[in-house]
């Protein structure tokens, strides 16, 4: 199945004067939620549709108290996920404290076997969409 994408407009903010170019912008086909990711959890494994939801809903907790404990946790062929910071810097280094840590971020570090399968990704106008 193609990913989607529409034309997009675009300046660039760091100068407002350039020309605008045209870009191609990824389109979400739909939002899958944990339970339809359950269900198909469960068509995939011997666990039945509410053990996929409970494990589903687990594995964000645990991820969650991992993250918060200063892990960065890998999710076997998937990826791995850590926290990163948006920080506010110091003129000295007796300045620097918590205080200067702005928001926290969760970043998503895909594995090498999944770059490779999205290497595989067709791409297809989602003006296309409209058409049929």
């Amino acid at each position: 199945m193609p990913i989607f994408f529409n034309k997009v407009e675009r300046g660039l903010p760091a100068d407002p004067s350039a020309p605008k170019q045209w870009y191609p912008v990824l389109k979400s086909t739909g939002l899958v939620r944990e339970r339809e990711v359950a269900k198909l959890l469960a068509d995939e494994t011997t666990l039945n549709p509410k053990e996929a939801e409970m494990a589903v809903s687990q594995l964000l907790k645990v991820v969650t108290n991992l993250l918060l404990n200063g892990n960065t946790v890998q999710l076997g062929n998937l990826g791995s996920f850590r926290l990163t910071a948006n920080t506010e810097g110091s003129a000295t280094e007796a300045e620097v404290s918590a205080a200067k840590i702005k928001k926290l971020n969760v970043r998503f570090s895909e594995s090498e076997e999944l770059k490779e399968a999205i290497k595989k990704a067709t791409f297809k106008d989602a003006a296309s969409l409209s058409s049929k």
